[in-house]
């Protein structure tokens, strides 16, 4: 895998190398500068579809077969009742599938070790058909993987640590009776955690608080002031409760709402593996039992559903910062929001059909030791261009991709927002919003990564359009309407737009449309390309957690899984380890 990706060119272009955006406004074109000439008949001669087919479904192994003498391979001369792909085509295909992940997902044992796995309609409060299966897909999986460290190692799991639990969808499930497991819900938005103890009432883990009130001088105080009727309140609850049954107070770290429930919330910000700060706020369950003069913190598991980013990250380090945490399962998304470890290497591809970024710059030189790579095999990889994996925000967001789950709806959508996007970046050069892909300015001369020390770059600052409302892609008339409506009310190109647009006529929007109709399906295919080649991308950061865990010392096993059906849920591998 790591061969692949740091040998391969045609995969560093599709993965990070280029960006739809740019498709039409470069002279040759990207379709031009990227693709063979044989690459670029085959797909002139096939639709939109087939070649969709032929990148997912189609069995390779129709087209090559390996001559044993001579190691050639001989192409079939037809398909589709057209040509045969190239087979550099074929190859690149094949690389890609066979340096991804497999993401079957295979159900050892559908009913766990708690019998019926199937979450009660109140468990499943607030979750919609894809929730439901990835929560009870991972709860009983999560609870399997307990059970099994307890028969195996002789380590009974006390509580279950949630990264990130947001509503708790997953932690309401585990504490539930089905599972009736200890959870630490671990949640940076006040707001999401008042949400989900509201759930946790509805769904019958806690019982909803009782006011008790004299009515009579409550409702005596409602015709006062508001300081008046405050203490009115005060004074009518306190003589209004019995005497010895005032509620306790809570105890540190710990509401009353969750006194009598399976869960503790804990609002906080993770930024590293280092949990003992949090560690220290868990409140030890109640026991009829002495307790013993020196108390061992109990055993925990960190799991999470969807850990964005360089959360997953922390989890996996927190296996080997915390004595008491014993093993983790994680299921990481979000591949956008992972920050970069390795500066960018100083000239990886021998032709440039990128055109930089304030963005791309900026995620760039982070040199954050928290984000990607992790493990030491993929931060001291050495290869021809230099030493370490990297992969930048263009590749990471198209690793979120799922191109298996494309429905032949989904791409009319897509296809068509990007195309009236890029061929909206035409207008906008054409008419002096924006300068060309060639233009180099005063800014960009100094300090930057290239080792000619300039960079290609607008000298004018980049138009951020953002997505717009479903009506405006019913025609492309009526999203550049929309996007210069949207862009005019923008401080910093509001003016300009209205310098270069105000003229802007139908009539010339219908030519652009008519002029670079058959861009299209050029387009589609490169971007079925980029989203394909990516599953390589997601394959090398799991790859990558994985390793990390297999490079610690005190790591006894590790492994990554699928848990969910691609189809429902395609973010559905868990990265598992255990602390020897």
């Amino acid at each position: 895998m790591l061969c692949f990706i740091t040998s391969s060119e045609l995969f560093q272009h599709l993965c990070g190398g280029l960006h739809i955006l740019d498709f039409i406004t470069q002279e040759p074109d990207l379709y031009e500068a990227l693709l063979p000439e044989d690459w670029r008949q085959f797909f002139d001669c096939h639709d939109m579809a087939d070649i969709l087919d032929l990148l997912l479904r189609e069995d390779l192994n129709l087209f090559v077969e390996p001559d044993l003498s001579v190691k050639n391979i001989h192409k079939k001369p037809e398909w589709r009742k057209g040509p045969a792909p190239p087979v550099s085509l074929v190859e690149y295909f094949r690389d890609i599938r066979q340096h991804s992940l497999d993401r079957t997902l295979h159900q050892h044992d559908t009913s766990g070790s708690s019998g019926s796995s199937e979450l009660t309609r109140h468990i499943a409060v607030g979750m919609n058909a894809k929730k439901i299966h990835e929560v009870s897909n991972l709860a009983r999986y999560v609870d399997n993987f307990s059970s099994e460290l307890s028969s195996r190692y002789s380590c009974q799991i006390d509580q279950f640590v949630d990264f990130g639990s947001g509503q708790n969808y997953l932690g309401r499930a585990l504490a539930s009776p089905l599972y009736d497991k200890r959870v630490i819900a671990l949640e940076s938005k006040p707001l999401n955690i008042d949400g989900a103890r509201s759930m946790d009432i509805t769904a019958k883990l806690v019982k909803k608080e009782i006011v008790m009130r004299n009515k009579k001088q409550h409702r005596s105080g409602l015709n006062r002031s508001n300081f008046t009727q405050k203490k009115a309140e005060n004074a009518s609850d306190k003589q209004s409760a019995p005497s010895g049954h005032e509620m306790p107070s809570p105890a540190p770290g710990k509401s009353s709402k969750d006194q009598e429930s399976n869960i503790q919330y804990i609002e906080t910000i993770i930024d590293d593996g280092n949990l003992s700060s949090i560690l220290s706020q868990i409140n030890q369950p109640s026991s009829s039992s002495p307790r013993p003069s020196i108390i061992q913190p109990p055993n925990s598991m960190v799991i999470s559903l969807h850990s964005c980013g360089n959360l997953l990250h922390h989890g996996l380090r927190s296996l080997t910062l915390n004595p008491s945490v014993r093993a983790v399962a994680m299921v990481g998304c979000c591949y956008n929001l992972l920050t970069e470890r390795l500066p960018p290497l100083q000239r990886a591809l021998s032709t440039n059909l990128r055109v930089p970024n304030a963005r791309l710059t900026q995620t760039s030189l982070t040199s954050d030791p928290h984000g990607f790579p992790m493990s030491k095999r993929f931060l001291e990889y050495k290869h021809s261009n230099g030493t370490g994996i990297r992969f930048n925000i263009t590749a990471r967001m198209m690793a979120v991709q799922a191109p298996h789950n494309w429905t032949q709806a989904d791409c009319d959508s897509f296809f068509t927002k990007h195309f009236f996007r890029a061929l909206f970046q035409r207008i906008l050069l054409d008419k002096g919003v924006i300068d060309g892909p060639g233009t180099v300015h005063s800014e960009d001369i100094k300090g930057r990564h290239d080792p000619e020390g300039v960079e290609r770059s607008g000298g004018k600052e980049p138009v951020i359009l953002g997505s717009l409302r479903k009506p405006a892609y019913t025609s492309f008339l009526t999203y550049v309407r929309a996007a210069i409506s949207k862009i005019s009310a923008s401080r910093s190109h509001g003016a300009l737009v209205a310098q270069h647009l105000d003229n802007l006529t139908d009539e010339e929007v219908h030519s652009y449309e008519a002029k670079y109709a058959h861009k299209k399906k050029e387009l589609s295919i490169v971007w079925s390309l980029m989203a394909f080649s990516a599953q390589v991308v997601e394959s090398a950061i799991v790859v990558d957690r994985w390793s990390w865990l297999r490079e610690q010392d005190n790591v006894k096993e590790a492994w990554v899984e699928n848990v969910f059906e691609y189809g429902i849920s395609p973010r559905n591998l868990v990265v598992c380890g255990v602390k020897g």
